[in-house]
């Protein structure tokens, strides 16, 4: 099992997509930091403050789903697992606890960029400054709900099976269904994933879900997801 997971791990981490997906994470979290502690004027309260340090879960949910969804458009998921010996159900689950520790340490790396951006920039605003605990919250929910987005998405590529369809979809539920249906039905919207996700990034503040609820709602879309697929998994043939 532990040579399973090293080779999954391995293959997470040495594709271009991963690169890439990293490069378009820190990005994001040095252009967030920017525009919301300079170019969106005064900030004046912790929440606004903490804004700035949020992420973009959504990146590392459309990396997991694309990851795992090439595995059946390459068709590398069968022979993996007739070469390990084990189930398919086995071997998924072994690919997203890889893709999850890989996640884990993306979620680090755009949270260091973000920290090391933002609260700089910060300290020239009005009102109190973020205390050490507060930016470790922020950076401990934003850690939780990007390693939760790569849970999510590699489930969901799974399932899906094929990397354009699942990205389309992925990206019409998030940019598109999401903010209509959070215009209108906040407090349902932020029972979706993508709601929870914004709770827990700070990206959303004003909600009636604290951080730790999100968290709550996020990780159980992510368990059901998972479960659902594994157990299709289980059930397809090695073709």
């Amino acid at each position: 099992m532990i040579g399973l997971l090293r080779g999954e791990l391995l293959k997470s981490m040495t594709t271009r997509a991963v690169w890439g997906f990293a490069a378009g994470g820190m990005a994001f979290a040095a252009l967030n930091a920017v525009l919301v502690a300079v170019a969106s004027g005064t900030l004046d309260e912790v929440p606004e403050k903490k804004e700035a340090l949020s992420g973009l879960p959504v990146l590392l949910l459309l990396w997991g789903l694309v990851g795992a969804a090439g595995e059946y458009r390459h068709r590398t998921a069968a022979p993996t697992a007739l070469v390990a010996r084990r189930g398919r159900g086995t071997v998924l689950s072994v690919r997203i606890a890889a893709y999850a520790l890989t996640g884990l340490g993306l979620a680090l790396l755009i949270n260091a960029v973000a920290v090391g951006v933002a609260l700089p920039l910060l300290a020239d605003q009005p009102g109190p400054d973020l205390t050490s605990g507060q930016v470790a919250g922020v950076v401990a929910g934003n850690v939780s709900a990007l390693v939760l987005a790569t849970v999510l998405g590699a489930a969901l590529g799974a399932l899906i099976r094929s990397p354009v369809v699942g990205a389309v979809v992925l990206l019409i539920l998030a940019l598109v269904v999401q903010p209509l249906v959070g215009g209108a039905y906040e407090r349902e919207a932020n029972l979706s994933p993508f709601g929870a996700a914004g709770v827990m990034t700070g990206g959303t503040h004003n909600t009636t879900l604290t951080v730790t609820q999100a968290g709550a709602v996020f990780a159980v879309w992510t368990v059901l997801v998972v479960l659902v697929a594994v157990g299709f998994e289980r059930r397809r043939d090695l073709a």
